[in-house]
């Protein structure tokens, strides 16, 4: 077998591995349906009106957004996101699956389903770099979350205006005390009762909304 030659985005091998593992590169095998999907289907450059892009580390994978703001924004404290992310928090914005078009490296992907601690394409499961190993999203069963300190140009005012949260989630599980004034939930934003910035406590007559609960619901949890 001829050996495959490597450009900026094609750090991976000729696409035998175990499909459990990572993307690989075949596209004919039943396994590989998802590839045909949103979010990893290619759009139609024409028709694809290019708002951000995004990376990761070793740039083997690279995708464009057009949405201009995220559904929504928001900080999730779980223990889950600490550990996986290895931060104190994990910053995500929530997209439709169309929002996203992969411009490279979309064979380069492993997955993790952080529920039955299984590297097998599950939904919902946890996407990364299969080279360098940078979380790329999280993929639920209707939205993608994504990860904007992969966004090019976040570090600008208008970077940071696009990606603001609204809220904090899971923040009693959190490590570090973040006093911005923005509502923080027990659990899903909306779905859970708000409580106190510094004490982590439940504030009386808190209820959940149901409308922006129903959002983060469907989104990429696990």
């Amino acid at each position: 077998m001829a050996e495959s030659k490597e450009g900026p985005g094609d750090k991976r091998s000729s696409g035998h591995e175990p499909h459990q593992y990572q993307a690989g590169s075949s596209t004919d095998r039943k396994e590989d349906e998802w590839k045909h999907r949103a979010p990893y289907k290619i759009h139609d450059k024409s028709n694809f009106d290019v708002k951000w892009r995004g990376k990761c580390h070793c740039g083997a994978v690279q995708y464009e957004l057009s949405r201009e703001r995220p559904l929504a924004a928001k900080y999730c404290h779980c223990t889950t996101c600490q550990r996986l992310h290895g931060a104190p928090f994990q910053w995500a914005a929530i997209f439709h699956k169309t929002d996203i078009n992969f411009t490279n490296g979309h064979h380069d992907l492993g997955w993790y389903d952080a529920s039955n601690k299984s590297t097998t394409h599950h939904l919902p499961c946890k996407v990364q770099c299969a080279y360098c190993r940078t979380p790329i999203m999280d993929e639920g069963r209707n939205m993608i979350l994504l990860f904007p300190t992969l966004i090019e140009g976040i570090n600008t005012p208008k970077g940071r205006a696009a990606f603001e949260v609204q809220s904090h989630m899971f923040y009693p599980q959190r490590v570090v005390d973040v006093r911005d004034g923005k509502p923080k939930f027990k659990g899903l934003s909306g779905k859970s009762k708000r409580v106190d910035e510094v004490t982590g406590e439940e504030i009386s007559g808190s209820e959940p909304e149901e409308e922006g609960g129903k959002l983060l619901e469907t989104s990429a949890r696990s």
